[in-house]
């Protein structure tokens, strides 16, 4: 069931936002070579717990962190641990926030010092295609427009959608109807409708669009081993304007 938010329901999920941009804004400062990822995760909980937040991660159907830290072929879920990135690394963070009861869910993916010039496409790709597909978030279009959006930008790149994952809507719960793919055919799936919340994903890999999940059972890495990006960002339907919520 696809859930229509009202105004104050929005303002919660706004402030939500708020502390998710602010904290990507402020954890870019932290990302360095010889990091470890549980460093990162262990600021992104004071910060978001020093806005009388919650993590919305952790312990979401026993996920144990507050981010997922997805470094070079992880496509999304890697668990934060005693991994220390490195130069030449990419990075994705990506981190829910509940406010009040109400979630917001952003990412971005970041690169470690000096980058090959495919990992800096890669990001490219995928920053554009989450550009492209919020265009297409507006009254009177259909979930598969965004969907389409992302994997028409990936194939311009001559990369591929991330296939086995999906954005989602979002509010109360931090996983809402409708699921939204990385590909599919324009034209098809729910009406979009104003006041409706989505979290939209750009899920980009290097290679192949498949993926494999790892044995803790949650971190989704590439098929073929070449790396993944990823950027999300929280969005209302406001006509043919939507309105992002994750920004700082």
């Amino acid at each position: 069931m696809i859930f229509i938010k009202s105004e104050s329901e929005i303002k919660l999920m706004r402030e939500a936002g708020k502390i998710v941009g602010n904290l990507l804004l402020e954890i870019e400062k932290l990302i360095k070579p010889g990091v470890k990822t549980i460093e990162l995760d262990k600021f992104a909980e004071e910060f978001i717990r020093k806005y009388g937040a919650i993590p919305s991660f952790k312990g979401y159907k026993g996920y144990p962190s507050t981010l997922c830290t997805c470094v070079n072929e992880s496509i999304v879920h890697e668990i934060p641990s005693k991994k220390i990135i490195k130069e030449g690394d990419i990075i994705g963070i990506d981190v829910g926030v509940c406010f009040k009861g109400y979630h917001a869910d952003g990412a971005k993916t970041f690169p470690v010092g000096e980058v090959s010039k495919l990992k800096r496409r890669l990001i490219e790709a995928a920053r554009e295609a989450l550009k492209n597909a919020i265009k297409m978030a507006k009254e009177g279009n259909r979930v598969l427009d965004i969907s389409h959006a992302i994997e028409r930008t990936a194939k311009k790149y001559g990369f591929s959608p991330a296939k086995d994952y999906t954005g989602h809507g979002i509010g109360r719960a931090l996983h809402e109807d409708p699921p939204i793919p990385t590909y599919g055919p324009p034209g098809k799936g729910p009406l979009l409708r104003h006041g409706m919340t989505l979290a939209i994903e750009a899920m980009i890999n290097a290679g192949t669009g498949e993926s494999k999940t790892l044995r803790d059972g949650w971190t989704a890495v590439t098929k073929d081993g070449k790396p993944s990006a990823l950027f999300e960002h929280t969005i209302v339907i406001r006509g043919d304007n939507p309105e992002i919520l994750t920004l700082p």
